[in-house]
This record gives structure tokens, C-alpha cells and sequence, in this order.
């Protein structure tokens, strides 16, 4: 099984900066892709960024381009998504998910995720 634990999340102010991180345990981390959903309230879940095993391929939500980055260390068994200039609308619970083999968009499993406050 594979179990991911989400980390960095808090409260900031808007044009603030964080970093969430993701621990995986199992041994098709590195070959897996990974991505970050997030949920607000009263909101579906939604794609933020995913990022292929290899760490060539990254894909963003229109929203987040430009200001979130994902990455990955496979040594680790870390991915993070780094983010700047937070906006009050990014307020969500954050998930890290290994995606589901072949997609992009698609999680198969979850962390418990990390909540993420951006004050005006």
C-alpha cells in the first residue's frame, strides 16, 4: 500500500509564500506520478499540479500557473509544491495524491491533507 503524508500547511497573508510537502512510504513512489489537489469549502475537489515520475513533465491548474511549483525528490520520496503569492481564494485543504497509472488529473491514492489559510 502506498501512504502519503501531507506537511506545510498554515496560516499566511495574502502575497505570502509556502511550501507543502508530501512523505510517501512504499516502493512505486518513484515510479509513480504524483500530483496536489485541493478542496475549499463548500467546493469539489480540483487539480492544482501534477508531476510525471520522472519530474520532466509538469502540469498546473490555469489558476496556480505562474505562482505554485511542483516538484519531486524520488530519493526522498518527497514531492512539494511550492507556493508565492497567495491569494485569499487559494484557502483549501491540500491533497497530495499518487496518480492513478496513465493520467494526469486522476488520483488513486490520498493523503489525509494539509490545510492551507490565506488572510487578506
Amino acid at each position: 500500500q502506498v501512504q502519503l503524508v501531507e506537511s506545510g500547511g498554515g496560516l499566511v497573508q495574502a502575497g505570502d509564500s509556502l511550501r507543502l510537502s508530501c512523505a510517501a512510504s512504499g516502493r512505486t513512489f518513484d515510479t509513480a506520478a504524483m500530483g496536489w489537489f485541493r478542496q475549499a469549502p463548500g467546493k469539489e475537489r480540483e487539480f492544482v499540479a501534477s508531476i510525471t515520475w520522472s519530474g520532466y513533465t509538469k502540469t498546473y491548474a490555469e489558476f496556480v500557473k505562474g505562482r505554485f511549483t511542483i516538484s519531486r525528490d524520488n530519493a526522498r520520496n518527497t514531492v512539494y509544491l511550492q507556493m508565492n503569492t497567495l491569494k485569499p481564494e487559494d484557502t483549501a485543504v491540500y491533497y497530495c495524491a499518487r496518480l492513478r497509472p496513465g493520467s494526469t488529473y486522476v488520483g488513486e491514492y490520498w493523503g489525509q491533507g494539509t490545510q492551507v489559510t490565506v488572510s487578506s
